[in-house]
């Protein structure tokens, strides 16, 4: 079987060849083919991989190539995991919004919009050539922003694209961790858009046991997501909240922390990764040995600003265990050998077993809910309905991203600044303009908006 990987010199592709070359895997990978725009980072990663897993008998045999086609032809099971604008897109994402007094993170907010909009075009270019030379391989979008991006890629190919996040099933499993349960013997609801979700209900024999978690001090204490946005907000919500939530219920706070930065975190991602590659190239044989010295500062660091003072030397240890790796894995190990997994993952809002998953979303919105897959795809569960507050902002958020989406198959500039004004993270429709405007600057974005003025 081969996988291609659509950014394959990114820097976290190493931890997909660990996985699929461990000796207890138990399907086999024969080749992974690496597509990237860079044959720089692409050799570097390959370097990275040998010198990591090289001596292990089932790693598979790696190519290399800049041709998408010839990467895509023949694929069993595509990655698409590409970072148009590299990290100096994300840098402006963040610090065009940050000008703004408006919070830049990446996924959320104008970062996010940015980033879709200039990942978008490349995106459908992946879907169109996966569909006409791997019509039967099946599509794991990691691109972020992950519900804006498979939603758009769904347009070309239906429910063979599946969107995944690692944070949804981590703090699934790091709740289990907590009531000392095996997630294997537990039923769970959870439900929301790609890093805006909740945590609803932990069953074990039919017995809810998430308000026994919710009511224990000590529980809690084991969960990253309930020590940064407060026992007591958890209580009251009655339910546990995907990490990023923190930049909806303490935007006053989280802008102001982001603020007294001295960088931001794509500033930073930036300066390493380049210190990284540059070293890696110029020194093959050091190429693994500097990959894990940076990659465990990277993963220390990460959502440093939703994190107190006293926790910011490094994530606790149950925060650092899985990754989108294994979320990946686990999907592939179900399709091929039909052992079915229960998993959480970005489908089409029509895609559940009677009527709309989330009633009063379009049919069309990707949401993330919890899915069984097995040999024959993608089944999502039915959740229980979302209301009140949370529904607000889920069906806010999601109008916001399907403006985005007109605005990028339209070429409407007025439909990107709509979308920007309506997001519930900025609070003026001028900053909204000043921050479009300041984004257009970026001919990427211009071609894409090229239309409209």
């Amino acid at each position: 079987m081969k996988l291609t990987i659509a950014g394959g010199g990114g820097f976290r592709v190493p931890q997909v060849l660990d996985v699929l070359s461990r000796p207890d895997s138990v399907f086999q990978i024969t080749d992974v083919a690496l597509y990237d725009v860079s044959t720089m980072r692409m050799n570097v990663i390959e370097n990275v991989i040998r010198g990591l897993y090289g001596g292990r008998p089932d790693l598979p045999r790696i190519t290399t190539t800049t041709d998408l086609r010839e990467a895509l032809e023949g694929a069993d099971f595509v990655f698409s995991a590409i970072r148009v604008g590299g990290t100096e897109g994300r840098v402006r994402d963040e610090r065009v919004a940050l000008s703004n007094h408006v919070i830049g993170q990446e996924t959320v907010g104008p970062g996010g919009a940015s980033y879709a909009l200039r990942t978008l075009p490349e995106a459908m270019k992946l879907a169109e050539v996966a569909k006409e030379v791997a019509p039967n391989a099946w599509v794991i979008n990691f691109t972020n922003p992950a519900g804006i991006i498979t939603q758009a890629m769904r347009t070309v190919l239906g429910r063979r694209v599946i969107g995944i996040c690692d944070t949804p099933i981590g703090l699934m499993r790091k709740a289990c961790a907590a009531l000392e349960v095996d997630p294997a013997d537990v039923t769970f609801d959870y439900v929301g858009l790609n890093h805006l979700g909740w945590l609803r209900e932990l069953k074990v024999d039919d017995k809810d046991l998430l308000p026994e978690l919710l009511q224990s001090d000590e529980r809690l204490d084991h969960i990253e997501e309930a020590r940064i946005l407060g026992f007591d907000w958890v209580r009251t919500l009655g339910m546990l909240p995907n990490e990023y939530l923190f930049y909806y219920y303490y935007q006053r706070e989280s802008l102001a922390r982001i603020l007294t930065e001295e960088k931001t975190r794509g500033e930073f991602l930036k300066e390493q990764q380049a210190k990284f590659y540059e070293e890696a190239s110029a020194a093959p044989e050091r190429a693994a040995e500097l990959w894990e010295a940076t990659h465990n500062e990277r993963e220390a660091t990460y959502m440093a600003e939703s994190r107190p003072e006293e926790e910011r030397a490094g994530r606790r240890s149950e925060d650092l265990g899985g990754g989108y790796q294994e979320v990946a894995f686990n999907i592939m190990k179900a399709i091929t050998k039909g052992e079915p997994a229960t998993m959480i993952l970005n489908v089409g809002n029509s895609d559940g077993p009677s009527g709309l998953l989330v009633p009063g979303l379009s049919a069309d919105a990707v949401v993330e809910v919890p899915c069984t897959v097995d040999e024959n795809g993608v089944h999502p569960h039915s959740v229980a309905p979302l209301t009140g507050p949370e529904f607000g902002l889920v069906a806010t958020v999601k109008s916001v991203e399907e403006e985005i989406l007109r605005a990028f198959f339209e070429a409407d500039r007025d439909a990107a600044w709509h979308a920007l004004a309506s997001h519930p993270l900025v609070d003026s429709i001028a900053a909204a303009k000043k921050i479009l405007e300041g984004y257009l600057e970026d001919t990427r974005l211009q071609a894409v908006l090229g239309g409209k003025e």
